[in-house]
C-alpha cells in the first residue's frame, strides 16, 4: 500500500479511496487560507467506503431533523 492514502477515520488504517471535504466529525473544516473556490476553502480527507458512508449518513440525519429547522441553526456542515 505504498503511496496510497490511509483512511482518516480514527483507528481505521484501511486504504482511503474516497476523497471528501467532511472531517471525521462530519463537518467542513476551513483551510484557513484565502480561497477563491470551495475546493480551496476546505481541507481534504480520505476515507474507506464504510467510513465515508457512515459520515454521510450522519450528515443526512442532521439535515432531516425537523427541530433543527426553526431556531436559526447554521448548516450541519458549518464549522
Amino acid at each position: 500500500m505504498s503511496g496510497a492514502a490511509v483512511c482518516d477515520f480514527p483507528g481505521c488504517g484501511v486504504e482511503g479511496t474516497i476523497v471528501s471535504r467532511l472531517s471525521p466529525e462530519g463537518y467542513l473544516v476551513a483551510t484557513g487560507k484565502k480561497a477563491y473556490s470551495f475546493r480551496e476553502a476546505y481541507r481534504r480527507f480520505h476515507y474507506c467506503d464504510a467510513h465515508h458512508d457512515e459520515l454521510m449518513g450522519g450528515v443526512w440525519s442532521r439535515v432531516r431533523k425537523p427541530a433543527d429547522k426553526k431556531e436559526g441553526h447554521v448548516a450541519p456542515t458549518a464549522i
